[in-house]
């Protein structure tokens, strides 16, 4: 079973979800915008996807200007917060089996999990 962090309304996402769909893969989709991570589930995230927060933050969101996500002195665990309390931050879609995980940029990457 796949687990989808999905946005419905992303282009790349639906993309991600179809092609899952049509190989035929197991999906559980989580509309991640209704049901954010949790801090646990986001720093699992990005230990899976051996990436540090803002490297899976939407930069161009209105409210990482706002928040000023872009100081350096933010600790990991702020900036975690953030994305809970804003998961619009998160970049998207997030495939995930087992203990792999990959960002679906381009789509095609979340074939990648198949057979996992």
């Amino acid at each position: 079973m796949i687990r989808l962090y999905h946005n419905p309304k992303c282009s790349k996402s639906r993309a991600a979800l179809a092609l899952l769909e049509e190989a035929g893969a197991e999906v559980e989709v989580v509309e991640y915008l209704k049901h954010p991570p949790s801090h646990e589930e986001l720093d699992r995230l990005l230990t899976l996807l051996d990436l540090e927060p803002r490297e899976l933050m939407r930069k161009k969101e209105e409210e990482y200007a706002d928040l000023y996500l872009d100081d350096i002195t933010l600790e990991r665990r702020h900036l975690i917060a953030a994305m809970v309390d804003n998961p619009n931050l998160i970049e998207r879609p997030i495939a995930i089996v087992g203990d792999k995980a990959v960002i679906g940029r381009p789509p095609e990457q979340v074939l990648t999990l198949l057979g996992e």
